[in-house]
This record gives C-alpha cells, sequence and structure tokens, in this order.
C-alpha cells in the first residue's frame, strides 16, 4: 500500500512538472512600448482650435514648424481659429495667404518664449515683461507684458484661455487673441504703470502719440510711472499744465534716432547724448547718464525696469520726471563738476550762485539774466591750483567763467579764428578755434593765460549752454 501511493504521488508530481517545463517554453509576453510624448507641433497638429495656427506655421518664412518640433524648450502663446479670424478681419487681410510671409513669421515668433515658463510661474511675479522672439529695434527680442491681475494675460489683448498644454519640448497656452507687434506706444498702452504718461502724451503739444508711433525712428523712450507723474505734478491737475511745456518735457525722455539698451550705456559707463526737447537757439538738450549704481539720468531718475523691446524703439521706465534741465542739473549730475559745485555753493555762501544760475527768465533786478553760457573746469582744473582762493577773490574768478544773457555754442564761434566775449566779472575772454593738441578749442582767459583748453563742448540746457575747460580762468585781479 505505501509503496503505491508512493507511485501515485511521485506520478502527479512529474505530470506537474512537465506542464510547467510545457508552459516555459512557450512564446514569453513582450514589453509594451511607452507612448511616445508628444512635441508642441504634434499636439497643435492634433486640437482643432488650433489649426489655423499650424496653418500659419506652416505658411511663414523661416521653417517654424521644424523650430518647433525641436528639442526647445519653448513656451507657445497658441492663438485660436477665431483669434486668428479677428486678426486677419482688423488688418485687412481675407485670408491667411493675404499675410506676407516674413510678416507673418515675425508675428509668429512674437508668440515664441525661449524657455519653459508655467501659468504659476507667471503667477507668482504677477506682472513683467519676457521676450518673445521676434525681432524689435537694435535687433533685440521684442518683450511680452505679461499681467495676472485677472487671469494671465499679456500685452492686455491677449488672455490664457487654457493654461499648461504640456509637450515633450515645452509647454502650450491657448489665448483668445493673435499677439501683433508692439511699437513703443503699444507698450505704454498695455501697462497700466505707464496711464499717466499715456495721458500726458495724448495732452501735449505736438501730437506726440502719433510721432512715437509713425515718427522716424528708432527712439529710446525713459518712460515715468504713474508715481513718478504724481510727485511731479504735486497737486496740479494735469489739464492746468501748459501743454507746450508739457511737450517739451516729454520729449526730454526722448532720445531719438537710436535704441539704446541698458547694455550700451552701461558699457558707455557715463556720459552725454541728447534728446527730441529743444532748448535755446532751437538746440537739442542736453541728457547726462551716469551707471555708477544703476543706470540714472540728471542725477535724479533712475532706471526701475530696463529694456522693454518695441517694433520702433527701446523703454526704460524711470522713476522720476525729468524735467528740463537748467546749467546747475549738470553741475549737480556730473560728479566732474563736484569741486566747481562746492565752489559755487559752500565756498561762496554771500552770492546765491545756484541760484542765479538756475534762472528761466529774464528782467532779475541785478541785471544777471540768462541764458548763459558757462565753462566749467573740471574737478582736475581746480586741483591743479596751488590753493582754491578765499570767497572774494573765488567769487571773482566763477563770474569770470559765465557769459550772461547769451547761448553760444560752438557752431556760433569763429571757425578758424578768435571769438571774443564778456564775463560777468567784467574781463573778456577769447575762444581760438582749432585748438592745439587735445583741446576742441583754446581760452585766452582776463590775465591773459593761453593755456586753457576746452575739451567737451555743447552741454545744452533750457537756460544756456556749459563747455568744459581744463584749467580755471583767472580774471585780471
Amino acid at each position: 500500500m505505501k509503496t503505491k501511493i508512493f507511485y501515485l504521488v511521485f506520478f502527479s508530481l512529474s505530470l506537474f512538472l512537465t506542464s510547467c517545463s510545457n508552459d516555459d517554453d512557450g512564446p514569453m509576453p513582450q514589453p509594451q512600448p511607452e507612448p511616445q510624448e508628444q512635441n508642441i507641433v504634434d499636439i497643435a497638429l492634433e486640437t482643432p482650435e488650433l489649426s489655423s495656427l499650424v496653418a500659419a506655421l506652416s505658411r511663414a518664412d523661416g521653417d517654424l514648424v521644424s523650430i518647433l518640433s525641436s528639442d526647445g524648450p519653448f513656451t507657445v502663446l497658441a492663438p485660436t481659429n477665431d483669434a486668428f479670424s479677428a486678426f486677419l478681419s482688423e488688418n485687412g487681410f481675407s485670408s491667411l495667404e493675404q499675410v506676407p510671409t516674413d510678416v507673418l513669421s515675425q508675428i509668429l515668433l512674437n508668440h515664441v518664449i525661449m524657455s519653459n515658463v508655467k501659468a504659476n510661474d507667471l503667477i507668482s511675479m504677477g506682472s513683467g515683461y519676457t521676450s518673445g522672439s521676434a525681432t524689435g529695434a537694435g535687433s533685440q527680442n521684442i518683450s511680452i507684458y505679461f499681467d495676472t491681475a485677472n487671469g494671465v494675460m499679456f500685452n492686455n489683448t491677449a488672455m490664457v484661455t487654457t493654461a499648461d498644454v504640456e509637450a515633450s519640448n515645452g509647454t502650450i497656452h491657448i489665448i483668445d487673441s493673435v499677439l501683433d507687434l508692439p511699437d513703443v506706444v503699444d507698450h505704454a498702452l498695455a501697462n497700466s504703470s505707464f496711464s499717466s504718461l499715456v495721458a500726458a502724451l495724448g495732452a501735449a503739444d505736438g501730437d506726440l502719440v502719433n510721432l512715437l508711433k509713425n515718427g522716424d525712428g528708432p527712439f529710446t523712450v525713459l518712460a515715468p510711472d504713474n508715481n513718478a507723474f504724481t510727485t511731479f505734478l504735486n497737486g496740479t491737475p494735469l489739464g492746468d499744465v501748459d501743454t507746450a511745456v508739457l511737450s517739451q518735457i516729454l520729449l526730454n525722455h526722448v532720445i531719438n534716432g537710436t535704441a539704446l539698451t541698458s547694455t550700451d550705456l552701461v558699457d558707455a559707463g557715463a556720459g552725454y547724448t541728447n534728446t527730441a526737447a529743444t532748448g535755446p537757439g532751437a538746440n537739442a538738450l542736453s541728457l547726462y547718464f551716469n551707471t555708477n549704481s544703476g543706470v540714472m539720468f540728471n542725477g535724479i531718475s533712475s532706471v526701475a525696469q530696463a529694456d522693454v523691446v518695441g517694433t520702433n524703439g527701446i523703454i526704460h521706465a524711470v522713476d522720476t520726471v525729468i524735467d528740463i534741465p537748467t546749467v546747475v542739473t549738470f553741475a549737480l549730475a556730473d560728479p566732474n563738476f563736484s569741486t566747481l559745485v562746492s565752489a559755487l555753493t559752500d565756498l561762496t555762501p554771500a552770492t546765491d550762485f545756484a541760484a542765479i544760475l538756475s534762472r528761466t527768465e529774464g528782467s532779475n533786478t541785478d541785471g544777471i539774466n540768462p541764458d548763459f553760457t558757462v565753462f566749467a573746469p573740471t574737478n582736475d582744473a581746480f586741483a591743479a591750483l596751488d590753493s582754491v582762493p578765499a570767497e572774494a577773490v573765488l567769487t571773482q574768478v566763477l563770474l569770470h567763467h559765465v557769459i550772461a544773457e547769451a547761448n553760444v555754442t560752438s557752431g556760433d564761434l569763429n571757425n578758424p579764428g578768435d571769438t571774443t566775449a564778456g564775463t560777468l566779472q567784467g574781463d573778456n575772454i577769447t575762444i581760438t578755434l582749432p585748438g592745439t593738441g587735445d583741446n576742441i578749442a583754446n581760452v585766452t582767459d582776463g590775465s591773459g593765460a593761453t593755456d586753457i583748453g576746452i575739451i567737451a563742448v555743447d552741454v545744452q540746457a533750457g537756460n544756456g549752454v556749459i563747455h568744459v575747460i581744463n584749467k580755471v580762468m583767472i580774471p585780471n585781479l
């Protein structure tokens, strides 16, 4: 009996092992491949409401389909079919085929950010600027303004309707409007922080909005924000400001004919440029910039947001309205004149030089009236003196550096030849063009010294002009 039971168990076990062995000999199940994540173009192709975008990408210059199929990462602001229909209608096109392919390419590139930006990234920042891939002024990428106060909106025209569509090479945000290519006025209109500037541009003489949209650019615009205008107006309604004066103040924030980036200014370090405002003799007003601590203009206005790029210029948001400068403005702003400022103030307290040289109106009781021509010695010029004279003599020395009731620019001088002018001190000076060595011109002062050089010319203020000299002029005392 035991033997039978043993064989029965052994036989059953053999059948079980044979069955397992036969199963092992069969084909093994193959692992299924992971589904491949789609790129931005793949997703657009499969999204019916983006068919116009796909057609536009295929038609535009630059092989944008291949670009957006590459590794990236990209963030694409994808206008819907309805957005494209509205865009075509607003711009007088009956179909996508009527849009020039080069223009279409730039418009589409203005919807491409060269990084992976999620909606929460924008929301955490609140508002600000990023760069698209279209090319604007100065060959810089055109800026895109975003504001998340009420949803996520771009350039104050396009709202995100579907956010964070993830692709293998970036992210798609579906938007309800096409982002047209913005100029500097469009950027100002899009950002509510510039609403006071927009109102001022509309109120001022000269049709400044049209000038900045259609005038010969490119422009560099120093754009005061709303807080800057509030401080400047100091409770005065904008409507009470003389519109001609307002126009000149606003034009003093526009550098015409160039698109200066913050890098351009930092590389230059410090110096002077001209604005679109005009001073005496219809001469363009000067603007002093210094980048020792940020980027500052005329010693009072700092850049708070740099390099907002449009099609026809670059905006730098500034924290202070830059009023029409006087010759004192430039003396205070330029550290090369710090010793001169000290001489005009601390060392000559009996004479209010700062107030006198800040005058913009004539008929003063002392007979000292603008416009002024100031020959401004540098710090090195003062350092070359054996000593700075006491107040009585120093006052006469300083008066010897000012010509009143004349805005004498370099173009007004005899060239070649001599130009003689009387100073507030009473003695004449003679300017000789051309100068010798590194001097633009030579100056003979009241004492007869002839080794004085003009080393920079035509720093134009609203009440006069400054020429920089390398030695202190001494009158015939």
